[in-house]
């Protein structure tokens, strides 16, 4: 049927309960950090290191130096944050697209077995094909 989940790189389509094989060890890795970072005690983590920061302008011999401190490794830690829950994201955002095409690929059979007997759900099933065929076509 059309309305199957996505289709991967060579254009066959994917189920979610095709979905096989260990992540990566990136995928691990960005997955342990999306895990840690969406945590409490990070934020606290992050407070504290900024409350350590802020005294060390008596140390720092300008203030142009106390700043270029904290906005160096700032963006260092944005930079790399931004790159690991990125591919988290992209993962989290083709899980739910298969598990909707599957959704959508169901009710497609449902409203086909159950057209004989109300014929007007044979239109509305050919429009949810379509509309599953447009989102994939779209997204390639």
């Amino acid at each position: 049927m059309q309305t199957k989940a996505a289709h991967s790189e060579s254009g066959t389509k994917t189920m979610p309960s095709e979905v096989r094989g260990p992540l990566t060890i990136f995928d691990r890795f960005a997955t342990a950090t999306a895990t840690l970072t969406s945590k409490a005690g990070f934020f606290v983590f992050c407070v504290l290191l900024v409350l350590l920061w802020a005294p060390t302008f008596l140390v720092l011999p300008s203030i142009d130096t106390w700043q270029l401190v904290i906005n160096t490794a700032t963006t260092i830690v944005t930079f790399l944050l931004v790159a690991l829950l990125q591919n988290t994201q992209s993962r989290s955002d083709e899980a739910i697209q298969q598990k909707l095409n599957a959704i959508a690929d169901a009710l497609a059979d449902c409203m086909g077995e159950l057209s004989t007997e109300y014929p007007e759900l044979d239109r509305h099933r050919q429009e949810l094909a379509d509309a599953v065929g447009l989102e994939t076509r779209e997204s390639s």
